[in-house]
């Protein structure tokens, strides 16, 4: 009987430390995930801009602004009417 404060409070810490591995840590690892992904898409994005930036204006010094400006124009229309083809269209509301 003298040992029994010591094996409630083994239990309670056993039972403290199932719980935060079941909860706090897994939340923890899916939050380390999604800020990874958050960084990862951040500058994806940025090289993305930077390449057409850069692209951009390799076009304007080889061909002219002008055509350029088209060019980019064209493939951004290109885009968005394949966007807008894809969309799905709202119910019908009556």
């Amino acid at each position: 009987m003298d040992d029994f404060p010591t094996r409630i409070a083994d239990l309670l810490e056993n039972v403290a430390t199932k719980v935060r591995s079941m909860t706090v840590d897994k939340v923890a690892g899916a939050l380390r995930w999604i800020a990874a992904g958050i960084i990862v898409g951040m500058l994806g994005f940025l090289v993305t801009v930077f390449l057409a930036i850069g692209l951009f204006r390799l076009l304007g010094e080889l061909i002219g602004v002008e055509v350029a400006y088209a060019a980019f124009g064209g493939l951004f229309l290109l885009g968005g009417v394949l966007l807008w083809s894809r969309r799905k269209p709202r119910p019908h509301e009556d």
